[in-house]
């Protein structure tokens, strides 16, 4: 009987240890997650409070979170149970920002500079794409009927296993949208994330830097906590092309680096170059949101002036290409998270596409190097073709009817802004689905059937 309550104390206790360890662990990544995903949602994409819980906050853990929005303070705070609480804070010009390592108050002396990406008069009367007139009528020799059921068909979830949630689909061809839908809640107006989608636009950022001058990509870079040993080695192109060397993992499943980069940690970029290097730079590829806030922290000290780095996207890269809906938001430290945090319409990613489309130039306008987007989309020795340097690519034919010369934005559920010089296409899909539950070879050749071929 003695031995009997001795087990079931230590049952007990096992279980109790079990269940702090997962609140102490996990619970902050959900109430984290959770408080940041409906403070950007709301306070940038203004959408409803309730369809964001039902929609895109109804999974795991993060299902049972309460949450708070704070209209006067612009902030949201999330909770499970009372326990591992967590805020985000809205800033105007900067977006929402998870309140960790620093307090409320020093991260908003840090992030006092008001910024935001002004549009010009008379918007919706310009066309596009230097405006937002739109006449989707002027499809002359395009199959409209194909290039409808395609459109249709990303948005018929009747078909499928597992819903696919499209959300947006713009399709841009010779530089004209041809097609554009939204989903029930969504439109033209309302910027959305783009995920990963966010470290092509940083990669264009360390493209205008390299026509100014002011970056050698193939120069090891400064960073003193690496000058004492072989991270010294590492330069920007390692970075950009993902082969640092740095011990790193992306899973999304459990306490991967990622997870604990985004909802655990105040400064992305101090968390990343703290990482030992695992192998030699440029041995192997392996894909790490990390780097991308290396990338940023170094566009920052290039800069060298906090002021003119918070206006540094806008000015030189949102505002001339038209993306007047574009919000990078930063972390607690005043960094761009260039790696996952940018904000946009869907015809702002389109123009995006389009400027790289057009390699670099904009209304007569170098935006980028000329030989920019050559190096951009040039493949990763190490990636077997699927990747260049912050833009995945179909050199392996891993979308097998879609041409070899197609690469993409790609972001976290799905999210794409695909361009394909052969054909003349820029097509954006937005959305809220798993990986892999988007037949985006299909998507995209049932498009490619509906305008002229070469």
């Amino acid at each position: 009987m003695k031995l009997k309550r001795i087990s079931i104390f230590l049952i007990l206790f096992v279980s109790i240890l079990t269940s702090s360890c997962y609140v102490s662990k996990r619970l902050p990544v959900a109430t984290g997650y959770s408080a940041k995903y409906l403070c950007s949602g709301y306070f940038i994409s203004h959408r409803d409070k309730d369809s964001i819980e039902k929609n895109d906050l109804n999974f795991s853990v993060i299902k049972f979170a309460h949450n708070k929005i704070n209209e006067d303070e612009k902030s949201v705070t999330s909770n499970v149970l009372g326990m591992a609480k967590s805020k985000a804070i809205y800033i105007d010009g900067k977006g929402c920002i998870l309140v960790k390592e620093k307090s409320e108050a020093e991260i908003r002396k840090i992030n006092s500079l008001k910024i935001s990406n002004h549009l010009i008069d008379k918007y919706d009367t310009i066309p596009w794409p230097n405006g937002n007139k739109v006449n989707i009528e002027n499809t002359q020799n395009i199959n409209k009927e194909k290039l409808d059921q395609a459109v249709e068909k990303a948005f018929d979830d009747t078909k499928f296993k597992k819903p696919r949630n499209t959300r947006a689909v713009v399709v841009v061809y010779e530089n004209q949208i041809i097609a554009e839908r939204y989903s029930s809640g969504f439109d033209k107006n309302m910027p959305m994330l783009g995920w990963s989608m966010s470290k092509s636009i940083t990669n264009a950022l360390v493209g205008i830097l390299v026509k100014q001058g002011k970056l050698d990509i193939y120069k090891p870079v400064d960073i003193n906590e690496w000058s004492k040993d072989n991270r010294k080695e590492i330069t920007i192109n390692n970075l950009l092309q993902m082969s640092s060397g740095l011990e790193w993992n992306e899973g999304y499943g459990s306490l991967t680096d990622v997870v604990k980069l985004l909802y655990k940690n105040g400064d992305f970029n101090k968390y990343t170059i703290n990482k030992p290097l695992h192998v030699k730079p440029d041995s192997i590829w392996n894909y790490s949101t990390g780097t991308t806030n290396i990338i940023t922290a170094i566009i920052r000290k290039t800069i060298g002036n906090d002021s003119k780095y918070s206006e540094f996207p806008y000015k030189e890269l949102f505002t001339k290409i038209g993306m007047h809906s574009a919000v990078m938001e930063v972390d607690a430290t005043g960094n761009f998270v260039g790696s996952s945090y940018v904000y946009a319409t869907p015809r702002d990613w389109a123009r995006f596409g389009l400027l790289y489309m057009n390699k670099g130039n904009w209304n007569g306008e170098q935006i980028l190097p000329e030989l920019w987007i050559k190096y951009s989309i040039t493949p990763n020795k190490k990636s077997n073709g699927i990747y260049g340097a912050h833009f995945w690519l179909n050199k392996s034919r891993i979308l097998p009817d879609v041409p070899e010369d197609m690469y993409a934005c790609y972001g976290f559920q799905e999210q794409r802004v695909f361009i394909i010089p052969s054909k003349k296409l820029v097509v954006v899909r937005m959305g809220f689905c798993d990986s892999g539950d988007f037949d985006f070879n299909e998507f995209l050749s049932d498009i490619i059937k509906a305008i002229p071929s070469n």
